[in-house]
């Protein structure tokens, strides 16, 4: 990681207006937040980042598009915030369009950004962790509460306006934990699961996490599949016509979408749903593992598709709809059943 006096930074982005910020950050070595940190007073405005305060703020904007990303995945919803539950380890927004698990935690700097385009200005609240990479952002819309901006700004604007952030070093993704002699008390204890989010405890009390406990599962729990079938799944959802819940989230924040995926738009390696209210961006090459999961609940089994980088970390997950209080979902269990799986699994 480099590091640039703020004017550096401002002269590499007046070069460069139609770059976007996360390529400029990249292009230059440094968090994004430190790029809109440079930015102040130039149409940056640093915010106070804890939840129970953006979020309410986002509830008096209309709607808006709400994203959340890891780096080889951009989930993107359109609709309103509300509905929002606080909590001090975790907390929710859930509303038809916008349904986001937030951990406090983790939104360490945020800030309203308004630049100027062609079609007039352009405003969203970003923020950020302790390391400066974004956990989530709000971007308003034409049909956005524009008026709403200005109070919001006046409500949320901190007392300092630094252009230089002092930031925390990037923690490392975890690597996959195993323990082999723990596999039968894991097969055990999967067995007697009856919700899926006993799963990550059960895993943290067997010195585990999530991809280590897959990979050394094995059937019925779970099928290591071909990571092209991530594709192959997509294409052969749409074509059915089955709803689906697709998880993308890191460390700050999680955002669903439910519902079906119809416009697939694929441009290099990416893959990309381009339906109205719902965009994925997600780059097939940056997946290292793919794997089938089944976990039993009191509602039937979770069915679900997730995809690991090379570094071990998560990616997406993919679920059925379940329907009448039903987890389960037969046709996205037969659409599951049929991914291709690879033919050899290294230990």
């Amino acid at each position: 990681m480099t590091d640039m006096p703020p004017a550096s930074i401002r002269a590499f982005l007046d070069d460069h207006p139609k770059m976007r910020r996360r390529d400029a950050a990249d292009r230059l070595a440094l968090p994004e937040a430190q790029l809109a940190a440079a930015l102040t007073g130039k149409g940056v405005t640093h915010i106070d980042a804890h939840p129970d305060l953006i979020i309410p703020a986002a509830e008096t904007l209309g709607e808006v598009m709400a994203l959340t990303r890891v780096a080889a995945c951009v989930h993107e919803k359109i609709g309103t915030y509300g509905n929002y539950h606080p909590g001090k380890h975790a907390a929710m927004t859930l509303t038809e369009n916008i349904d986001l698990r937030i951990f406090p935690a983790h939104w360490k700097h945020a800030f309203a950004v308004e630049t100027e385009s062609e079609q007039g200005p352009r405003r969203s609240l970003q923020i950020f962790d302790a390391a400066g990479d974004a956990v989530h952002k709000i971007h308003l819309r034409d049909g956005s509460n524009q008026d709403a901006w200005a109070d919001v700004l006046a409500a949320l604007a901190t007392q300092d306006q630094p252009e230089r952030l002092l930031l925390a070093t990037r923690q490392p993704v975890e690597a996959a934990r195993s323990r082999l002699d723990k596999v039968e008390v894991l097969r055990a204890e999967w067995r007697r699961l009856t919700d899926t989010h006993q799963f990550l405890r059960l895993c943290a009390k067997l010195g585990m996490n999530r991809l280590g406990a897959y990979r050394i599962a094995g059937a019925p729990f779970v099928r290591r599949l071909d990571p092209r079938a991530s594709d192959t799944m997509l294409q052969t959802v749409r074509d059915a016509g089955v709803d689906v819940m697709i998880f993308v989230g890191n460390r700050g924040c999680i955002q669903i979408h439910t519902g079906p995926v119809v416009n697939l738009h694929p441009t290099g390696p990416w893959q990309n749903v381009m339906d109205p209210g719902f965009n994925l961006h997600l780059r097939l090459d940056k997946i290292a593992e793919l794997w089938a999961v089944e976990k039993p609940t009191q509602r039937g089994p979770a069915v679900s598709v997730e995809a690991f980088d090379a570094e071990g970390g998560l990616i997406f997950q993919t679920f059925g709809v379940g329907k009448e209080g039903r987890d389960s979902r037969p046709d996205w269990g037969r659409i599951v059943s049929d991914l291709p799986g690879l033919t050899e699994v290294a230990a």
